[in-house]
């Protein structure tokens, strides 16, 4: 099998990813940094967002895998203490496959398309930002305040939880739909709450001006300047989890918070 590794910049780290190519190389194993079939991220849930993005291109042909040596691990399925169990499960076990779909995020018409796995944010720490929310077309509402967060059930666990959202359990495919620091009073009420919706929906976002505002999805961001309309929706790019071991999502949650 081909297979590559994407490991957080940090001693131990590169330690692990020594460890990891070394033995799977002496293996038979081919290391393939541009055509992988696995993806190993030795590191954690920054480290596997870094690798997908590297990937964005392949996902329909490559796994991902995770060790974890940082300091959040929700996506790995190994701690580095762990890693000669991973070595020979990887090695010896058949892995079952994990699919989460990603968020696709439209500037405007014609304007390169944008992907995440956890959340999309419009942030604005300059001024106060106003937004128009549609739903499938339909106006919804009208937010005043820093942003607005738009998180897949990957994401539940990160920037959304921080805002008071709520955690879905695996394998349900919704987009969650969060204000950040919005502002109400008795001329300016939105819903207030975390808003839960099918996977189907189609979220647009107006304002007149977002020029002071940015984009952030996953760990990267960009300016949003002239830019008037931003469209989300889930995508059919899937990130694919090699799973070699029972996953107890439950497990997981009580051991990071």
């Amino acid at each position: 099998m081909r297979f590559s590794i994407v490991a957080k910049k940090d001693d131990y780290s590169h330690e692990v990813e020594e460890k990891v190519k070394r033995r799977l190389i002496s293996e038979g194993w081919q290391y393939d940094k541009k055509y992988p079939e696995l993806v190993i991220c030795v590191g954690g849930d920054g480290t596997l967002l870094y690798a997908v993005h590297q990937y964005l291109h392949l996902l329909d042909d490559v796994m991902f895998l995770g060790i974890h040596t940082g300091t959040l691990g929700f996506f790995t399925d190994y701690t580095a203490d762990e890693l000669d169990i991973c070595l020979h499960d990887i090695l010896t076990q058949q892995f079952k496959i994990f699919s989460s779909r990603l968020l696709e995020i439209q500037l405007d018409q014609g304007k390169e398309v944008k992907y995440a796995l956890n959340e999309m944010r419009v942030e604005n720490i300059v001024k106060s930002q106003h937004m128009d929310i549609y739903v499938d077309g339909e106006f919804f509402e009208t937010c005043h305040g820093s942003g607005i967060c738009l998180s897949t059930q990957a994401g539940s666990t990160a920037y959304n939880r921080s805002l008071g959202g709520a955690v879905i359990d695996s394998g349900i495919s919704l987009m969650q739909l969060a204000e950040i620091t919005p502002i109400q009073h008795s001329k300016q009420r939105s819903l207030g709450n975390p808003y839960i919706m099918m996977e189907n929906r189609i979220i647009t976002m107006k304002s007149d001006t977002f020029d002071t505002a940015y984009l952030c999805y996953d760990h990267l961001s960009m300016a949003l300047d002239n830019t008037s309309e931003i469209l989300c929706k889930m995508s059919n790019k899937c990130v694919r989890f090699a799973r070699y071991r029972d996953y107890s999502y439950l497990a997981r949650l009580k051991n990071l918070y």
